[in-house]
């Protein structure tokens, strides 16, 4: 462990870094940072933290940078997170606050988060195996279809329409629509299937085919998928970034789907904030980067993941605080719901 003033060290190299790109000095930080003590003495713990792999020096005649283990360290012994501004907190509720539905609860917020950190905002859709049935409607088009929509307690509307029936009477429709709500609403999506295994037989036989193909698409449409949806926005904020590795690498990584999602890891706790650090990511081509993530949901629930991605040499407190903050509004957002 380091001693304290080995840590305001390398604190205040960590800052200077991000702030100017450039290799930072003993008689800079001297300068800069209220450190108390001489520059030799602050030369002297730089090439301690040189030597135990936290700081290293890119030229002979430069001054020192952050490796990603003095930058893990830096985060790990983070006193606290940068707050938003009074005025950046009112831009988030009248921002997010004016969404009407999932889907621009979601272009809102990755769009939102991008400029607030200048990075790759991810946000990821609520699961659909987390959710519970909020309510089922159907609605009659015509005599031979039925259009059926299915609202989620995260926000989340799945819509079908349903063709090729026999002749379908508005009253059948109304029973079958109060039948479903009465055995699924408020239930979670994977015990829908029990509870709708005996309402066919409840169904006079003369409805009975109707409701066979009502419930058919209700669980080849909400409980047989389970697909994970990502969006991004700010990719082109890493035009200005020098990485590690090229930029090709890790636009790459960020077409890919499936790794955003394991990158992004499972929701687990709401108030869960977490940080992968360079070599940490298990991509090689996003080696050069760090992700910060939290999870965002309803109360105690945890219905999906909120992150960035960004270089290695970036603000992490504020990018911290701003991940967090807006994963508590999404959260405020659908539970207002």
């Amino acid at each position: 462990m380091l001693d304290e003033r080995k840590l305001a060290v390398l604190r205040a190299v960590v800052e200077d870094f991000v702030n100017t790109n450039e290799p930072v000095g003993s008689r800079a930080l001297a300068d800069r940072h209220p450190l108390g003590v001489s520059p030799a003495t602050i030369r002297n713990d730089m090439v301690a933290l040189e030597e135990d792999g936290y700081i290293h020096q890119p030229h002979t005649s430069a001054g020192r940078v952050p490796t990603d283990k003095g930058y893990r360290l830096f985060v790990d012994r983070l006193s606290s997170v940068k707050p938003l501004s009074a005025a950046e907190r009112r831009a988030i509720e009248s921002f997010l606050g004016g969404a009407v539905d999932l889907d621009e609860i979601v272009a809102r917020t990755v769009r939102l988060l991008a400029q607030l950190t200048r990075q790759v905002a991810i946000v990821q859709y609520p699961s659909l195996t987390r959710s519970s049935v909020q309510h089922v409607e159907l609605v009659p088009l015509g005599s031979q279809r039925i259009m059926m929509v299915v609202i989620t307690n995260t926000g989340r509307v799945e819509q079908r329409v349903i063709d090729g029936l026999g002749t379908v009477s508005e009253n059948a429709v109304n029973d079958l629509r109060g039948m479903l709500n009465r055995a699924i609403a408020g239930k979670h999506l994977g015990d829908v299937p029990d509870a709708v295994e005996d309402l066919p037989a409840q169904v006079a036989p003369e409805d009975r085919p109707v409701a066979v193909a009502v419930l058919s698409v209700l669980l080849e449409s909400l409980v047989e998928r389970h697909e994970e949806k990502i969006v991004l926005a700010g990719t082109a904020n890493l035009a200005a970034v020098d990485f590690a590795a090229s930029l090709r690498d890790v636009l790459e990584a960020l077409e890919e789907n499936m790794v955003l999602i394991r990158l992004l890891g499972e929701a687990k706790d709401p108030s869960m904030l977490t940080v992968r650090i360079g070599a940490e990511n298990f991509h090689e081509g996003l080696r050069s980067t760090s992700i910060v993530s939290a999870d965002y949901g309803v109360g105690n629930q945890s219905l999906a993941k909120i992150g960035v991605v960004g270089p290695t040499r970036m603000d992490y407190p504020g990018t911290m605080g701003a991940v967090r903050a807006v994963a508590r509004y999404v959260g405020q957002i659908l539970a207002g719901q």
